[in-house]
This record gives structure tokens, sequence and C-alpha cells, in this order.
């Protein structure tokens, strides 16, 4: 049998919770795991616990900036801004200012 898997405090993780989304709440959900840089399953467990969202500049979420970065751009250029598309610019915008304020 093989050894079981724990996480970063040490607890063992095996409990399933598993909910339906729609496409948009999905790609929505995506982009904001993304620009975290945690794993959806970290970045669930934050939100629902209330738990601050920190994220760690590297570069997965410089190249998760960047392309959202060109969706919004290519978006905005097709059609007026949606509510997620203002969503997502929002996200992007308090991303780079909390890391603008860990640099500075």
């Amino acid at each position: 049998m093989s050894a079981k898997n724990l996480d970063t405090q040490g607890r063992h993780r095996s409990k399933i919770i598993s909910f339906r989304v729609s496409p948009e709440e999905g790609e929505l959900l995506d982009t904001k795991v993304k620009l975290s840089g945690l794993t959806k399953q970290d970045y669930i467990i934050k939100k629902i616990t209330d738990s601050a969202v920190t994220v760690q500049p590297n570069p997965r979420v410089y190249k998760a900036l960047k392309t959202q970065l060109e969706d919004v751009l290519s978006a905005l250029k097709e059609k007026e801004p949606t509510d997620d598309l203002l969503e997502i610019i929002r996200l992007i915008n308090a991303t780079l200012n909390g890391m603008k304020g860990e640099i500075e």
C-alpha cells in the first residue's frame, strides 16, 4: 500500500468535495487560480475559509498575467466590456498592485 500524501500542515486530505459550475464560471475560476499562483484546491480552500489569497510572484504568475492582459486587450477590441471581463481587469490590477507593493 502506498504512503499517505500529506499537505504542508501534515494533514491527510481524504475527503472529496465536488460541485458543478457553468462554463463561464469555470473560465473565471480558472483565470483567478492562474493569477493567484496557487493550485485550484488551495485557492478554493482559501476562498471558502475566508483566508487571504496571497500571490507569490513566480514565472507562472507573470506568464498568466501576460496571457490575461493579451486576452483582455483582444476582448476589448471586439466588444464592450462585460461584467466578467471587468472582474478579470480588477483582479489583474489588484495582483499587479500587490506585487508592486511587495517589490518596493
